[in-house]
């Protein structure tokens, strides 16, 4: 699975959700990836899991919160499995 990350300032980008981000997640909202995404459908989950991949990914970013929030266009998910 990956994310599609459009900043107000640039082009989308495209980053894979490894499984360090996964815990990394988990370890934040106390709670399985999935059933997180699946039970509480939260914006701020995604939006927190676009932070990480930025920040992990070496993009200098802005601490979580609304100023981080204000440099994101769009964020969604986007599943790689090639067999859909």
């Amino acid at each position: 699975m990956q994310l599609k990350i459009t900043q107000t300032d640039g082009e989308p980008t495209l980053h894979r959700i490894t499984p360090a981000i996964e815990v990394a997640f988990e370890r934040h909202f106390k709670g399985g990836f999935a059933k997180i995404f699946r039970d509480h459908e939260r914006s701020e989950d995604l939006y927190w899991l676009a932070w990480e991949c930025l920040r992990r990914s070496g993009v200098i970013v802005k601490p979580f919160g609304d100023g981080f929030l204000e440099t994101l266009e769009n964020v969604e998910l986007v599943d790689d499995d090639p067999n859909g």
